[in-house]
């Protein structure tokens, strides 16, 4: 697709259409979901669905419960401790417990 600056362009066809301005939304609440669909929020615990390694030789195993969670920004979603060690998790890796 080729930018122009009011319009878009396919490379292929030389289709155009306009180009529309983002719709600007209000802060929205963020909603996070865990593997299952079910909506996390801060200070809730969730349990591993897989084996997760940490690199080197740490593995933490599937069926390990977190302490409360804490939801943050970014790639992973989720902050917490899990036997101990403090980790950044996507939630696509837990459940809600």
């Amino acid at each position: 697709i080729l930018e122009h600056a009011d319009r878009y362009e396919c490379v292929t066809c030389g289709h155009e259409w306009v180009r529309e301005a983002a719709p600007e939304t209000p802060d929205a609440p963020r909603v996070v979901k865990d593997a299952h669909g079910n909506v996390l929020a801060d200070g809730d615990c969730v349990i591993l669905i897989k084996d997760l390694k940490l690199g080197g030789s740490q593995v933490l195993k599937g069926g390990s419960k977190s302490k409360p969670i804490r939801l943050v920004d970014g790639d992973h979603e989720i902050d917490c401790k899990v036997d101990g060690i403090a980790v950044g998790l996507k939630a696509c890796f837990v459940k809600k417990a």
